[in-house]
């Protein structure tokens, strides 16, 4: 008979502790949003206690996201736990994830306890989080390199002090599969009471065995897997959701496991994160990379045309990643244009389309054909924005081999037009040194990331740039255009608009 598996998502939590990576509220509720429509189980929203804006970040999620049970995280103390239900106490389905270290080195070198003293706490902890809801996980952190019989004793104590669901994590990463698929086997077999709680795995992919290990896991017992979309995550990452969700449906007859997930929303939560993050997906990555689909050889290329199973084992429809032969170019109509983006997955309120479309027209006169990929940048640049405040009128760039770079800014501010101009070592430069003396900041160029949406000399341009404020905290902007040096300056609006929207969220707290 199947079975069901729980999708366990941390994007928001573990995702957003990669480096360069900070989500504003906005954002956070964007991507939970898309979470709830993939069908995820649990969203981790976030840690309360770790920051006032990661607390608001969680609040928001839990008073907006309905469908989905919502997790705030907790070390096993009282003060983690009581914040942690501030955050998601409005959530139609809320859970607090309370853990502690349990393996020797953690003990010794970390929390400078003993085990005598984690029992305690891990049991206290649990308690408390059971006063104010009956969903309560506990995550015994480090568990793979812990001894089996003292992990065993721990999760037997949170079990008996009301734990609903215990995870037993490879926090850095370290197992193998075969090892990780024992040492879950081992835990059910000498854990009283475990048949009562669901087991879940949260795996690091420092081997890049995230995924495997998860899988392993789960063909000996674990029904619920933790992971983040496009495996983002501190070091070298989480399991890829997306990764574990496709192995499990396409070997369905091996695994024998349901999850609730919406398949078809794959790439586009995929793509809508890796936005939001700032952190592009590689090519290669197995089910939502650019060339997961592709093929360029000449016998796999005719062996698809023939049948698409020869060397497809998904198909890309399955995972949200749709073809068409409806083309689109500047005479192109309202109508098309909104019958395209429902075919992409995409309903637009009759505003987000406006927006869209008026971009889609400015595009349109400078390329050719929009393809799929064109449409889904134009969506995410205009709707998926903060606020806005400064908004680019025109742009003059003067550069050569023998000129000094300077560019000319025309910028609306709140709807009054300003002019400025600045050189700089580049045309780039100089762009960024003039909307800064525009607007009267300085920030601190992080990373700056140029990628082709399609091919062609007419692609689309896609800027992904970062950059820190004073505080050191890292906001991520996008633009896209045809010119290069276009993008560059709607990246850096958009990270200013983005600037301000949190500086005024800041100040309503």
């Amino acid at each position: 008979m199947t079975k069901r598996l729980y999708i366990f998502d941390t994007t928001l939590r573990d995702g957003e502790q990669s480096p360069g990576v900070s989500l504003n509220i906005h954002e956070k509720l964007q991507i939970a949003r898309q979470l709830a429509k993939l069908g995820v189980d649990i969203i981790e929203a976030g840690f309360p206690f770790a920051s006032e804006g990661d607390f608001r970040g969680v609040q928001a999620v839990a008073r907006e996201v309905r469908g989905v049970t919502v997790a705030g995280l907790a070390r096993a103390n009282f003060q983690d736990i009581d914040r942690a239900w501030e955050a998601i106490k409005d959530a139609e389905q809320p859970r607090i994830h309370t853990f502690i270290a349990t393996s020797d080195i953690h003990l010794k070198h970390k929390l400078r306890k003993s085990r005598e003293e984690v029992l305690e706490a891990a049991a206290a902890a649990v308690a408390r989080a059971k006063q104010y809801t009956s969903d309560v996980e506990f995550s015994a952190e480090d568990a793979y390199r812990s001894d089996p019989d003292f992990l065993c004793q721990v999760l037997a104590v949170a079990i008996k002090a009301g734990a609903t669901v215990l995870n037993v994590p490879d926090t850095v990463g370290y197992a193998t599969p075969d090892e990780f698929g024992a040492f879950i086997r081992k835990v059910y077999e000498n854990t009283p009471g475990i048949e009562n709680v669901v087991v879940s795995v949260h795996c690091h992919n420092d081997l890049g065995l995230a995924v495997a290990n998860s899988l392993a896991a789960v063909q000996n017992g674990a029904r619920q897997v933790e992971g983040t979309i496009n495996g983002i995550g501190e070091r070298a990452g989480n399991a890829a959701l997306e990764e574990v969700v496709m192995t499990l449906h396409t070997h369905r007859e091996r695994f024998q496991l349901e999850t609730r997930i919406v398949t078809e929303e794959i790439y586009r939560t995929s793509k809508l994160v890796s936005m939001l993050t700032g952190m592009s997906v590689q090519f290669n990555k197995a089910v939502v990379g650019k060339n997961a689909f592709l093929h360029e050889s000449g016998i796999h290329q005719d062996g698809v045309l023939k049948e698409r199973t020869t060397y497809e084992i998904m198909n890309p429809a399955m995972v949200g990643i749709t073809d068409t032969n409806l083309v689109l170019g500047k005479h192109s109509g309202r109508h098309a244009f909104r019958e395209r983006l429902a075919e992409l997955g995409y309903g637009l309120t009759a505003e987000e389309l406006d927006k869209a479309f008026v971009r889609f027209k400015e595009l349109a006169d400078t390329k050719k054909q929009i393809s799929s990929e064109d449409l889904e940048a134009i969506v995410e640049e205009q709707i998926r924005q903060v606020p806005v405040t400064y908004e680019l009128d025109y742009l003059h760039i003067f550069s050569g081999t023998t000129v000094k770079p300077t560019a000319v800014i025309g910028l609306l501010i709140e709807g009054e037009f300003l002019q400025e101009a600045a050189c700089g070592n580049g045309p780039v430069d100089a762009i960024f040194k003039a909307l800064e003396k525009a607007t009267g900041t300085r920030h601190d160029l992080v990373s700056y990331v140029i990628d082709a949406v399609t091919g062609g000399t007419d692609a689309l341009a896609n800027v992904t740039l970062k950059v820190s404020d004073a505080q050191q905290k890292v906001f991520t902007g996008r633009g896209i255009s045809t010119d290069v040096l276009e993008a560059s300056a709607r990246a850096y609006i958009n990270v200013l608009n983005k600037i301000v929207f949190d500086q005024k969220t800041r100040k309503q707290d």
